[in-house]
């Protein structure tokens, strides 16, 4: 048997969990990837005002919270880090809003292209009674 729960119910069971809801980062390295996963799961997603001001918190985090931060550490790396950040979720933005395909992903805090080179590859098998296949470039 399924159990309903009211909507009473379900908001007090959130009420007291309240406190878990948030996700605390360790570092500022966590909080880059905590980011660039979450900008990766919508990049694709249909432009919507929700998106849009969702898409502005998460730069204004980078640039209000994190980037004085790696400043007043004297991380250089993370600074580099945050700005290409910053630069590749402004560009996704200028894209989707002028209707263009965003093509790619966030990976290790850079923009990395969809569009990957394919090789021919010419299959043979050495030694014809074993499965192994060897390619020849």
């Amino acid at each position: 048997t399924k159990i309903c729960y009211t909507e009473w119910a379900r908001e007090e069971i959130n009420l007291t969990k309240s406190n878990e809801r948030y996700y605390q980062p360790t570092d500022i390295k966590d909080a880059l990837q905590t980011i660039q996963k979450l900008f990766n799961t919508y990049t694709d997603a249909p432009l919507t005002p929700e998106l849009m001001a969702y898409h502005q918190k998460l730069v204004n985090q980078l640039s209000t919270n994190l980037l004085p931060l790696a400043q007043q550490q004297d991380d250089q790396l993370r600074v580099s880090q945050i700005n290409s950040m910053t630069a590749v979720m402004q560009d996704w933005l200028k894209l989707r809003l002028n209707g263009q395909v965003f093509g790619g992903k966030m990976q290790h805090f850079k923009f990395v292209s969809n569009q990957k080179a394919q090789y021919k590859r010419r299959v043979h098998k050495i030694r014809g009674n074993q499965n192994h296949r060897a390619s020849r470039h």
